[in-house]
């Protein structure tokens, strides 16, 4: 794959996968103890993630149920019955038992033992593919651990966006009842019109009327973490706190190798290993299956002699077994498994291209959303400054109350726009941390207020 990112060279490298390697708390890179707290909650009690631990312990035992195909085979039984022989059963017809029936004890203690010989790696590759799904789920569950967190910040930034969003329209909204009883005011003086009056009573209302929208939306993301953290919704509550930091900026010179640790691209690579190792399996079954069998122990007519030397039995000897016509089967298996492994083989690389392709969008969304917050904070600066200008003349009587309520407007929206925006630039920054698999080198982060912006 590329050494670098489209910033840096076209030079191709060897991928290894290394998705066994720690992802850090990587959610402490943007200094938020309360972030802090809710990831420490849903690593301990999230029920997805339980879910898949469980999966997970069933693919460890089932690489063990295969891994004992490796060692031979002992058991031990133990029978006790008593038998009549039929007067007219075959033997009886001649010799000097005819025309008598026989009853008698048998009491047997056998112990039996059977061996695969593994010439051809049938065994060899069961266990290869079965610990290849077991390498496949650890990934699985490392990247549901992954996303769990992702999500957690994702909707925890969403819902601190939404604070500072509420945070100015309230804000507005105290500032628009001034407006309202300062036009009145001018209206008991002669000063203003009932038009006036009714244009600052519509500004007024139709800001209270987003308040519950935005309340409810913020609800519903504080009832996600709530889920996420494995509580009910009806006992968690986070105080309002728009946000007070800026994003982290993450270089774009970020090693392409950062991708090797992707949860998602291991088990891709895991899978396509236990596919390869199926074929194994398809083809030893073209070969006969060779296995040592054994039998000894103890077999007596009454029990009290069950356990003398004489009362030994046993028995050693080999068995071959190799089907001579089958319809077809074993090649139908063996072209499926080959099929299968095709597939696999593709998907790892679709997961590969998806990595880069995750990785250069948020890189490209960190980038534009930075410059989009600058162009958003100057387009503030002169929605504020047109507000301040509109109701300077208004009260000298210079324009109508129209020009106020229109700046008004485009102070709100701006005000909007950039809290939506500074929540936006935090998601990409939680998804481009995603997309690279976890943390990485600290000292290739800053935590950087531009100049001009206010935490």
């Amino acid at each position: 794959m590329p050494d670098h990112y489209r910033e840096a060279t076209n030079e191709w490298k060897t991928a290894s996968p290394a998705a066994h390697l720690p992802k850090g708390a990587w959610w402490e890179i943007f200094g938020d103890d309360e972030l802090n707290r809710l990831e420490e909650q849903a690593a301990a009690a999230n029920q997805s993630l339980r879910a898949v631990v469980a999966r997970f312990e069933q693919a460890r035992a089932n690489a063990d149920v295969a891994r004992s195909g490796l060692f031979p085979r002992i058991g031990v039984g133990f029978a006790a019955s008593r038998q009549r022989d039929s007067v007219n059963r075959p033997l009886a017809t001649t010799g000097e038992a005819a025309g008598k029936s026989f009853t008698y004890d048998n009491f047997v203690l056998p112990f039996d033992l059977s061996y695969e010989l593994d010439l051809w790696g049938r065994v060899r590759r069961q266990v290869e593919a079965a610990r290849a799904a077991a390498q496949a789920e650890a990934a699985d569950l490392e990247a549901v651990r992954l996303a769990i967190a992702a999500e957690v910040a994702a909707d925890y930034f969403t819902l601190r966006a939404l604070d500072a969003e509420l945070a100015a329209l309230e804000a507005s909204v105290a500032a628009y009842r001034k407006s309202l009883e300062l036009v009145r005011h001018r209206r008991a003086g002669g000063l203003a019109s009932d038009l006036d009056v009714a244009q600052a009573e519509t500004v007024l209302n139709t800001a209270e009327a987003q308040l519950p929208a935005l309340r409810l939306t913020r609800s519903r993301f504080e009832h996600a973490l709530a889920v996420l953290t494995g509580q009910p919704a009806s006992l968690f509550q986070l105080p309002t706190a728009p946000l007070g930091i800026a994003p982290p900026e993450i270089p774009a010179e970020l090693p392409s190798a950062l991708l090797e640790r992707r949860p998602d691209v291991a088990a891709a690579e895991q899978r396509m290993a236990a596919a390869n190792a199926s074929v194994g399996v398809a083809k030893a079954a073209f070969f006969p299956v060779v296995r040592l069998n054994g039998l000894a122990g103890l077999q007596s007519g009454d029990a009290g002699t069950l356990f003398d030397w004489p009362s030994r039995l046993w028995a050693v000897g080999p068995s071959v077994s190799l089907p001579l016509f089958d319809a077809g089967q074993r090649r139908g298996r063996l072209r499926q498994s080959e099929a299968a492994y095709d597939e696999t083989a593709a998907r790892y690389r679709d997961t590969v291209l998806r990595a880069f392709a995750e990785v250069e969008d948020n890189l490209a969304a960190q980038r534009l959303l930075t410059a989009q917050d600058e162009l958003e904070q100057t387009a503030l600066a002169a929605a504020r400054k047109q507000l301040e200008i509109a109701e300077n003349r208004y009260r000298s009587g210079l324009a109508s109350y129209l020009h106020v309520t229109t700046a008004q407007n485009t102070v709100l929206e701006r005000e909007r726009a950039l809290a939506r925006l500074r929540g936006q630039r935090f998601a990409a920054a939680v998804a481009l941390v995603k997309a690279l698999g976890g943390s990485f080198a600290a000292e290739s982060l800053t935590h950087t207020v531009r100049k001009g912006e206010t935490p």
